[in-house]
């Protein structure tokens, strides 16, 4: 378990040392798996599938949200229980199914390590789903820090999974940029006292509003992550 006490915010600019990211969204394009997850879902209780687009911009709100898109229903609802565990089954059985870094994000990963950043992974995805999906993708010896939604006792918008990826990482939080496709991510990083940039990329919808959220910067390609640590360094 994550210590309780928080770091005290860094009183002055420090370099980045450190670059966090969400995962579903960010770091991988994760909605394939899921969307056929759900849909398999739909199917075996002889209901249609759901357009791809229609599923994508939900994927980063994760189970309970996929399951009210497809059935309308709410975690306090009758029978979503068990339609989020079977949803939660068929994407642990194909979580690398057509789940992939997006483009650009290996060359961003690999240009980091090059200029000796280290980088990490702050998700409320849990970590049984967490883990073996980046072993999947054959990054998670390289990440510093894999922070899962039942790593520490709050998940994202509270700051304490950006502190306890601070303390694995060996970072002050002043020295870590976080990057996410939700408000949740920014508030966040924001609250912990990290640097933030949207990810335009991910899985934003139309009543998203990105310019709103407080961040730092925002992002339409990984690449460009890379270009805005260098001119913030």
């Amino acid at each position: 378990m994550a210590p309780t006490s928080s770091p005290l915010p860094d009183l002055e600019p420090v370099p980045l040392t450190t670059a966090l990211f969400d995962l579903d969204g960010t770091l991988a394009d994760t909605a394939p798996d899921l969307a056929f997850a759900l849909n398999s879902v739909l199917e075996e209780q002889g209901c249609a599938a759901l357009p791809f687009e229609h599923i994508r911009p939900v994927v980063s709100h994760g189970a309970a949200a996929l399951i009210r898109l497809g059935f309308g229903l709410r975690p306090q609802d009758p029978g979503f229980a068990p339609l989020r565990a079977r949803l939660l089954e068929i994407y642990r059985a194909n979580l690398a199914r057509g789940t992939r870094l997006f483009p650009g994000m290996e060359e961003l990963l690999a240009a980091l390590e090059r200029q000796g950043m280290k980088w990490g992974v702050v998700t409320n995805k849990p970590a049984w789903l967490t883990e073996p999906l980046l072993e999947a993708l054959g990054v998670a010896s390289r990440a510093c820090c894999i922070v899962s939604g039942d790593t520490t006792r709050q998940r994202k918008p509270h700051p304490e999974p950006m502190f306890h990826a601070c303390a694995v990482a060996g970072s002050r939080p002043g020295e870590c940029l976080y990057v996410g496709d939700a408000q949740r991510d920014v508030e966040a990083g924001r609250q912990a006292g990290m640097k933030t940039l949207v990810a335009l990329f991910g899985y934003l919808d139309a009543t998203d509003r990105p310019a709103e959220w407080g961040a730092d910067g925002m992002v339409a390609h990984p690449l460009e992550i890379l270009d805005w640590v260098t001119r913030n360094d």
